[in-house]
């Protein structure tokens, strides 16, 4: 159904016959860390985040999983070297 508290017009998973159904009765926008993420929408009463309707949840343990303006800086994608065969390649 169409959203009719905070995002009239924009279609909610959330929304019944007897209104909002979500925790509070209504979305939440968006947090600081939000900003620059593709998934944010104005609208006329605030920012709000077009996949999760409370996005101050999905930063409490890190990261956003949704965020699409972070990137992932994982160190360990390279590949390992054993440092027995890196020592022997050297000393050749």
């Amino acid at each position: 159904m169409d959203c009719t508290t905070v995002k009239p017009g924009v279609e909610c998973v959330f929304m019944t016959k007897k209104g909002c159904s979500f925790n509070g009765g209504t979305c939440h926008s968006v947090v600081e860390q939000c900003r620059g993420c593709s998934r944010t929408s104005e609208l006329a009463s605030g920012w709000y985040c077009t996949a999760c309707p409370d996005p101050s949840v999905k930063w409490k343990s890190g990261k956003c999983n949704l965020a699409t303006h972070v990137k992932d800086t994982d160190e360990a994608k390279g590949t390992k070297i054993n440092p027995l065969k890196a020592s022997k390649r050297n000393a050749h």
